[in-house]
């Protein structure tokens, strides 16, 4: 049966991966992602960490406290998980998490090329004893390069940096970790797929995803108008290389700043009219899309002027009423306090903070996500896993 977005939700159903068992052995951000998605939904996940901890416990902005072990970094990625501490150099760390792969249903994994094998966590190894198993491993460049794989150089190799620039100005990288929550999204659909292929064969597999590959995978029309053209991209700062105006930032008088994205001609004619100037709509140079890319330069600084004249919140109302696409630029905490924002959150634990959804849809088919357990400490349930385990 189609859903409707006007369906509820069964309060009485199951989360869809109530009955699933994720081992997490990865570690920052996109593995971590992943396993708080499928916590989110239901499933137990169960973070195995190194004696020092995931690493992201230690990025700490210069506003958060120092004593304790969750930063607001680490907090992003690890709501609703198990934390235990194991020594995967050590004999005993290897067997506890083979014990524990044995009756897992996934394994997510960051490891360089060769570093699971020389810690007996890799595919081979764990599939032996479960051959249902799915393990997803992500690593930076694909599976025979053992080169790291970081954000911030990754988008810089993928054309991302380049782009991401005002025409004459230096490269800049985005400022949040794109490449890994694009990485994320990969790997969640090959662990999704392999799911569904273990439903209908009943065989585990080895999904395998980079970041390298994620990041091209993600340049959209910004590749194909090379591989069409030749033609290589070339920066804009926030503007489109195809539609205008589309993304541009223009600061209106009441110092706040707007963004438009005006993809039809009918949307321009609206855009004109709500600034009082219909006449651009009839000029030969603007009544086009076409026409327009054209003459990028001339259109912009008429609007930047314009809107530079007029209060952007009554503009904004009016562009919403005719229906052409525009929005104010706000801040993270402006963007989060609104309701649309509010609806996104993790409610806070008991003298918590709240926390970030990564699952941004809902079914009528299970009920919304309610409270979620708090990111755990540092080997906070290294005790009860273990005596599971033996």
């Amino acid at each position: 049966m189609p859903l409707s977005s006007s369906a509820h939700p069964d309060s009485t159903a199951p989360l869809p991966f109530a009955d699933l068992t994720v081992l997490e052995l990865a570690s920052v951000l996109a593995g971590p992602q992943v396993g708080q998605f499928f916590a989110e939904l239901g499933a137990t996940v169960l973070k195995v960490e190194a004696p020092a901890g995931d690493v992201t416990r230690t990025w700490k902005t210069p506003a958060e406290a120092p004593e304790t072990d969750v930063s607001a970094y680490f907090s992003c990625a690890n709501w609703g998980k198990q934390s235990i501490v194991v020594d995967l150099t050590t004999n005993a760390g290897q067997q506890q998490v083979q014990r524990l792969a044995a009756r897992a249903d996934v394994v997510l994994a960051s490891y360089k090329p060769g570093d699971a094998e020389k810690l007996g966590v890799d595919y081979a190894t764990l599939s032996q004893q479960n051959p249902q198993l799915i393990y997803a491993h992500l690593t930076g460049y694909g599976p025979q390069a053992a080169r790291a794989g970081y954000d911030a150089v990754l988008q810089a190799e993928a054309g991302f940096m380049h782009l991401n620039a005002q025409p004459g100005q230096e490269p800049q990288k985005m400022p949040v970790a794109m490449i890994d929550l694009l990485a994320a999204h990969q790997l969640k659909e090959g662990v999704l797929t392999a799911l569904y292929r273990r439903a209908c064969t009943g065989q585990g597999a080895l999904v395998e995803v980079s970041l390298l590959d994620s990041a091209l995978a993600s340049l959209a029309n910004q590749a194909a108008t090379w591989l069409v053209t030749g033609h290589d991209p070339r920066p804009l700062g926030s503007g489109h290389p195809s539609i205008v105006p589309y993304g541009t930032v223009y600061p209106a008088s009441n110092g706040r700043s707007l963004v438009l994205a005006v993809g039809a001609d009918r949307q321009f004619r609206n855009l004109c009219a709500a600034l009082a100037r219909p006449e651009w709509a009839a000029d030969a140079r603007f009544q086009t899309n076409e026409a327009r890319v054209a003459h990028r330069r001339e259109l912009e600084t008429l609007l930047r002027q314009r809107i530079g004249e007029v209060d952007s919140d009554e503009l904004l109302g009016q562009l919403e009423k005719l229906g052409v696409p525009a929005g104010a630029v706000r801040t993270v905490g402006e963007a989060l306090t609104l309701e649309s924002g509010q609806k996104m959150l993790l409610p806070a634990a008991k003298g918590g903070f709240p926390g970030l959804r990564t699952v941004a849809f809902g079914s009528s088919g299970w009920p919304q996500i309610g409270q979620l357990a708090a990111p755990p400490p540092l080997g906070q349930h290294s005790a009860d896993w273990e005596a599971q385990s033996e």
